[in-house]
């Protein structure tokens, strides 16, 4: 496979990939393609995970999402790359063309739904009858901005999954990926970090995360027989789509660091604030587990494969990671080698919430699903590059240029 993930789609003289296999379906619309939900699929995981599940060729796709921190543009890039991928493989001989399915254009839906709204979402599910499945995205992320508006993070984290898995419910569609975060763990007890590791927050964003999977561990423990849940805590996804065409496209300042450094890097902001450089680690600064987001993903297809292929999942949670810690000097400087010149800094307070180290135990993840990280910090850095060198203002025409942060 190559490493931006793209599967060559069955069409007339098309190659098949060789893992290509429908097992079991009983959400399918006579086609043997399972349906799947995806929250917040026109966001940076959503969107990218979406181009996974479709290059597969097992899937189609419902993706939601309100706007409010992304921008449809990332669905045409799907559709764009998919197409693309499909033409490069396709044989130019085939003449039976009229049987084609054009595009992707029937395995790639979209609709502007807000999580909150609840007749949005069941107007949805009643239009697709199909579904099957649901990976959740969709939500606030910020740590320092959840510490500053926390009745907005528990509105729309909390309040919104409880009116989605309503409508889940109601709908039947009981198979269940959840986005959750490194940040459940709060300071950590153990490094590596365990799934058995003891569960706090230091955030409203993150107790909002732990909120939701207390909440799916009650509803699977009141119903185990119906509902089959895989919690995804992944630590910090970054870089885009080896293409150039995909990647993480923040409205506003960016909250996260590496869209910032970025931003940094094409002259949208004057430099980055590095919060904090008194913490016990080798630089002084934070340290994180680093994904790239094509290996996060990746990880997202696999979970829900593991719950097509296994009705006895039960609710499990599993760490989407490398296991290495990188600092944010470290990855300054991977950004600097990457875009070939040097990433103006300077140093400020912690922010609120911060700890000073968070990597995986990426084990579990490899013996349930099958997957294992593969792309390093040096793919993340390079990938994030073209992206924004080649989309200087992500997905727009134009973007506000800072010169104070």
């Amino acid at each position: 496979m190559s490493r931006g993930g793209i599967v060559r789609r069955v069409r007339g003289g098309c190659r098949a990939p060789s893992s290509f296999a429908i097992r079991g379906h009983d959400d399918d619309d006579g086609d043997g393609l399972r349906t799947v939900l995806v929250t917040g699929g026109a966001g940076y995981i959503g969107s990218h995970t979406c181009l996974e599940l479709l290059a597969t060729g097992r899937y189609r796709v419902v993706a939601i999402d309100n706007l409010v921190n992304s921008d449809v543009e990332s669905l045409n890039r799907v559709r764009e790359l998919l197409a693309a991928a499909g033409g490069e493989e396709c044989d130019d001989d085939d003449e039976d063309d009229d049987d084609d399915v054009d595009a992707f254009g029937d395995r790639l839906h979209f609709r502007d739904c807000d999580i909150r709204d609840g007749a949005g979402l069941r107007s949805v599910l009643d239009e697709f009858p199909s579904i099957g499945s649901c990976i959740h995205f969709a939500g606030l992320k910020a740590v320092g901005e959840s510490v500053a508006r926390p009745l907005d993070y528990y509105d729309v984290n909390v309040g919104g999954t409880t009116c989605l898995l309503r409508g889940l419910e109601s709908a039947s569609v009981r198979r269940f990926v959840f986005s959750s975060s490194a940040t459940v763990y709060g300071e950590p007890e153990m490094l590596p970090l365990k799934e058995h590791a003891r569960l706090s927050a230091t955030s409203p964003y993150g107790r909002t995360k732990l909120f939701i999977e207390e909440m799916l561990r009650d509803l699977y423990a009141s119903m185990p027989k119906s509902w089959n849940i895989l919690i995804l805590r992944y630590f910090n996804p970054i870089g885009a789509h080896p293409s150039g065409r995909m990647g993480e496209d923040p409205q506003g300042i960016p909250n996260n660091l590496m869209p910032f450094i970025a931003q940094v890097c094409v002259g949208r902001r004057e430099k980055l604030s590095v919060f904090g450089d008194d913490y016990d680690t080798p630089d002084g600064t934070g340290v994180r587990d680093y994904i790239h987001v094509v290996d996060l993903a990746r990880g997202h297809v696999a979970a829900l494969d593991k719950l097509y292929d296994d009705d006895d999942v039960g609710c499990e949670s599993v760490n989407l990671g490398t296991g290495t810690g990188v600092s944010v000097l470290e990855l300054v400087a991977g950004m600097a080698e990457a875009a070939g010149g040097p990433v103006p800094y300077v140093i400020s307070e912690r922010r609120p919430g911060d700890v000073a180290e968070l990597y995986a135990d990426a084990t579990k993840a490899r013996e349930m699903l099958g997957w294992t990280a593969v792309l390093g910090t040096r793919e993340m850095c390079e990938d994030t590059w073209r992206w924004q060198s080649t989309n200087p203002m992500g997905y727009k025409v134009e973007a506000e240029v800072v010169t104070e942060n």
